[in-house]
């Protein structure tokens, strides 16, 4: 991967993979240092409130067709 010395700003690759990392709370030092010296805020957080609004929209999805599908 790409060495946050670089000075390279995170690819929307790399940012999305940041963003599913922070949702399970998982995050390599390497990739933190990346996304905080080279990587905009504004991307992360309308990346992660894409993601958030996408995961919620799932769930209710994911009960409705149960619901659906447990209905007499």
């Amino acid at each position: 991967m790409d060495d946050p010395i670089q000075g390279k700003p995170p690819t929307f690759w790399q940012m999305l993979q940041s963003v599913l990392a922070a949702a399970f709370g998982v995050q390599t030092g390497k990739n933190r240092a990346r996304d905080f010296n080279h990587g905009k805020a504004s991307h992360f957080i309308a990346l992660g409130t894409l993601f958030t609004l996408l995961f919620i929209l799932a769930l209710v999805g994911l009960v409705q067709l149960a619901m659906h599908l447990t209905a007499p």
